[in-house]
């Protein structure tokens, strides 16, 4: 039996008496990974990572955490602790991180990305490089595995982390995405810009590039990979290491615009002062009509948005107007998980409830005040084929909060199914009006997702209480 087998039974057990091993997530003859929880309040999920003592390069991997501890970048994974322990016979350490929603590695087998997720998926990559090279350091298993998702945010794992200038892994049998290097001498940040160059094909192709017969010193980059990918492929990619571009060349790659030198003021020579005076003033005039035409534009929106809320709503509508969402434009998300989209809806002054105010039985329909619309990566809008589909269902209190939300129909995707929950938690409504008194009820929540936006249709179900 080997350990991966063995591994699955250790659900339950507690590593240190603070990591409950709650949940299997995953595994291989070098270790196993567990869903747990972080000791303390709130409770917070974490990944926990077993390796037996023995295996390749466990003991430098927990050499390195007490440095990887100190790290802190909003594109690296939060090592919070390791150490030492044993479950039955086996001699084990473990590194707890921060809990991943999704792994490229999990999307590739499923299809490709596009050119526009893999300059979206580079950028933070490149970012959480440049950090780890400023401190010395050097990622070196750049791969599909080690790409995660964590709260919407793009990460790299981090609790195999090295030094610059050790020796690579001790494993004989070589792997496409280390660098050969790594395999006969001391690793070096252009480690990483091989599995730059990796993880590039990779993407776009699915399959990694290939060594093309045994005389080849390079690896082969397919032709179907356009500019700029296939060039940065083959920088990436050469087996000098030294021969290999940098990260900055990278970058200009990616954005040549941003690499252009800005063009030096001219001094103005004497005698032009009247000029440059004529030129500052008509500066001053674009900014006070710039200024002028803002203010009228939010001025408008205001009248607009004054037209929206004193429209009343009808007492006997069960469903509320759908609304849609232009998708926005891409956007780093926030290290909280970004902005919510809110659009606030009128809520009618109930005029007839002063008239009705002798007449309790009479009940009144709930509305909804303000909706929260999902708000998606880029990269998953532009994934969508088709709409995607997902239906909340939320208890609403009787103050017109949502007391409880649950998945009615999750859709294909787990992603879609998360960030709608999210945003349906955050909804609020007028409560339902029964014998003059508040009470609770349900609603069904549609979020109809599409390329061009996401669309709600709440409706308002059944009564509660």
């Amino acid at each position: 039996m080997n350990l991966q087998t063995i591994g699955k039974d250790w659900v339950g057990r507690t590593v240190d008496d603070r990591f409950p091993l709650l949940q299997w997530l995953g595994g291989s003859e070098r270790g196993n990974v567990f869903l747990t929880e972080l000791p303390g309040e709130p409770l917070q999920k974490a990944a926990i990572k077993l390796i037996p003592v023995e295996a390749g390069d466990a003991e430098t991997d927990a050499a390195g955490w007490e440095r990887t501890k100190a790290l802190a970048h909003p594109h690296l994974m939060r090592l919070f602790d390791g150490g030492r322990c044993q479950i039955d016979d086996f001699q084990l350490i473990y590194s707890v991180t921060e809990y991943a929603d999704e792994a490229l590695s999990l999307v590739l087998p499923e299809r490709p990305l596009t050119e526009t997720e893999t300059r979206e998926m580079l950028t933070p990559v490149l970012d959480a490089l440049s950090y780890l090279h400023e401190k010395g350091l050097v990622h070196g298993h750049l791969k599909p595995s080690n790409i995660l998702v964590v709260n919407d945010q793009l990460k790299l794992s981090s609790d195999r982390l090295h030094v610059a200038g050790e020796r690579g892994s001790e494993v004989s049998e070589t792997e496409i995405h280390d660098a050969p290097e790594a395999f006969t001498g001391a690793i070096s940040p252009a480690a990483d810009i091989w599995g730059v160059g990796v993880l590039v094909v990779e993407a776009l192709t699915q399959p990694p590039p290939v060594w093309q017969g045994t005389t080849e010193k390079e690896l082969v980059v397919p032709e179907s990979l356009s500019q700029p990918f296939a060039g940065i492929a083959r920088e990436c990619l050469r087996t000098d290491a030294a021969m290999r571009c940098t990260i900055s060349d990278i970058r200009v790659h990616l954005d040549p615009a941003a690499a252009q030198p800005k063009l030096a003021t001219r001094a103005l020579p004497e005698g032009d002062g009247e000029s440059e005076k004529a030129a500052a003033t008509k500066s001053r005039v674009t900014a006070f009509v710039c200024v002028v035409l803002v203010l009228l534009v939010i001025f408008a929106a205001m009248q607009l948005r004054m037209h929206k809320t004193a429209a009343p709503e009808s007492d006997s509508q069960q469903s509320e107007p759908a609304i849609t969402a232009p998708s926005p434009k891409p956007a780093k998300p926030t290290p909280n998980g970004g902005t919510h989209n809110r659009i606030k809806n009128g809520v009618q002054n109930d005029a007839q409830g002063g008239a009705q105010s002798g007449a309790q039985s009479v009940a009144l329909n709930g509305a909804v005040v303000e909706r929260v619309l999902p708000e998606v990566l880029e990269s998953a809008r532009v994934s969508i084929r088709g709409q995607v589909n997902v239906v909340v269902r939320v208890t609403v209190d009787g103050a017109g909060n949502v007391a409880n939300a649950t998945i009615e129909s999750a859709g294909p995707s787990s992603y879609f199914a998360k960030v709608s929950l999210q945003a349906a938690q955050r909804w609020r409504f007028k409560p339902r009006q029964a014998g003059g008194q508040a009470v609770s009820s349900e609603w069904l929540l549609r979020f109809k997702f599409t390329q061009s936006g996401v669309e709600s249709v709440p409706v308002e179900v059944s009564t509660r209480g």
